[in-house]
């Protein structure tokens, strides 16, 4: 390479770059599913996601983004007032430095929950964060991709999400919860897929079985239909 060529050495110190991380969106609104249900909340959507199910609502997180400083991300954060964190995707853990971001978020006194896949390894993340880990059913396209080895490193406060698109979809998930006790482990969630399942079908049949599950409709549909930013 010749003196002409030579670029010039970055400034941006080395550990600003390793803590950013590539943010969808920031945005404050109630939370729609899980225990927290009903909480006003901030949601941090990171940017990309291996899987592609196919009853996904949130594609557009798949590409883009801006990278942040997780500072600036604590920041933004911290300007609404809210206890509620929910940290979501895509699926978040498929940047690494999202655990940076629970850590910090934790320890910033927030109430923290980690919206994930299921697919990834979630056995780093910070016992103190509620980690809400979907199973995925074989309508989704994905359930091939479920990582079982999670189960063991689910804590009682964290819940299992099934989101149910067919009367074969509950059937499967029935069986996964006798044959790996998920009841015993953690709070388990059955949610219908917005206009796939009715709700009340599957609550019937929830209550014909007499399963040990938590029904749950996505209350931010209810309220703001799929608007962005809520």
């Amino acid at each position: 390479m010749s003196g002409n060529d030579v670029r010039p050495a970055s400034t941006t110190p080395a550990a600003a770059v390793a803590e950013r991380l590539r943010i969808t969106e920031i945005f404050h609104s109630i939370q729609g599913e899980a225990d927290a249900i009903g909480w006003r909340t901030v949601f941090v959507r990171l940017t990309g996601c291996p899987l592609r199910c196919v009853w996904c609502d949130t594609e557009y997180s798949f590409y883009g983004g801006d990278w942040r400083a997780i500072d600036d991300i604590l920041a933004e954060v911290a300007s609404h007032g809210a206890r509620h964190v929910c940290v979501t995707g895509g699926e978040p853990l498929a940047q690494k430095r999202c655990l940076i971001l629970l850590q910090k978020l934790c320890d910033a006194g927030h109430e923290v929950s980690l919206e994930t896949s299921g697919a990834l390894d979630v056995s780093a993340v910070d016992p103190r964060v509620r980690k809400v880990m979907d199973l995925k059913a074989p309508d989704s396209g994905e359930s091939g991709r479920n990582l079982w080895s999670n189960l063991d490193h689910l804590l009682p406060h964290d819940q299992i999400k099934i989101v149910i698109a067919s009367r074969r979809d509950y059937e499967w998930a029935r069986t996964m919860l006798t044959e790996h006790a998920l009841a015993d482990r953690c709070m388990v969630l059955f949610s219908p897929v917005h206009g796939a399942v009715q709700p009340r079908d599957l609550a019937e049949w929830i209550i014909a079985d007499k399963l040990p599950v938590r029904f749950q409709m996505q209350l931010h549909k209810l309220l703001w239909n799929d608007a962005a930013g809520h």
